[in-house]
């Protein structure tokens, strides 16, 4: 539990960093391109993968609070042990896509993108560094729900 807690203060403390950033970045834009007249050439690149980080954080932290997008028609219909099965799947079935999915394909896209040695073209950051955040939140999302499943089994003694 006080993991979890940690862990969540520190995606809050991220999400909100990264914002501040892109809101820097974004009004800096805007400023040299109508003011100044000579848009830079960095604030594209670095707004957009900001954004997707951001995505992928956010995804991850709002899926450990369990405030993910859903559709609950079934879930609202069943009761008692029906229920706990049907939540253990759902769980089972996340953990699974992030594990294999975003964890598996995304460790392999970083790796084949650091083997290529893949630069951005403005920034020229390794590309491997942005993509770095699939497997990152594929991790933060198998945590959350294998979290979520103790949880509920605990809920069932």
């Amino acid at each position: 539990m006080k993991l979890k807690a940690a862990l969540d203060q520190f995606i809050q403390f991220t999400i909100a960093l990264l914002m501040g950033l892109m809101v820097l970045n974004v009004t800096w834009q805007v400023f040299s391109r109508y003011v100044l007249g000579d848009p830079s050439s960095f604030t594209d690149e670095l707004a957009r993968y900001s954004m997707i980080w951001l995505g992928l954080l956010g995804a991850a932290y709002v899926s450990g609070k369990q405030g993910h997008l859903a559709i609950d028609v079934l879930v609202e219909k069943i009761k008692g042990k029906k229920l706990f099965y049907l939540q253990l799947f759902i769980h089972g079935m996340v953990i699974f896509f992030g594990a294999v999915i975003m964890v598996g394909g995304g460790s392999n896209l970083v790796y084949i993108s650091q083997l290529l040695q893949q630069k951005s073209a403005t920034l020229q950051v390794p590309l491997s560094w942005v993509y770095a955040m699939v497997p990152i939140s594929g991790i933060l999302v198998v945590y959350y729900h294998s979290f979520h499943v103790v949880q509920l089994i605990k809920s069932q003694d």
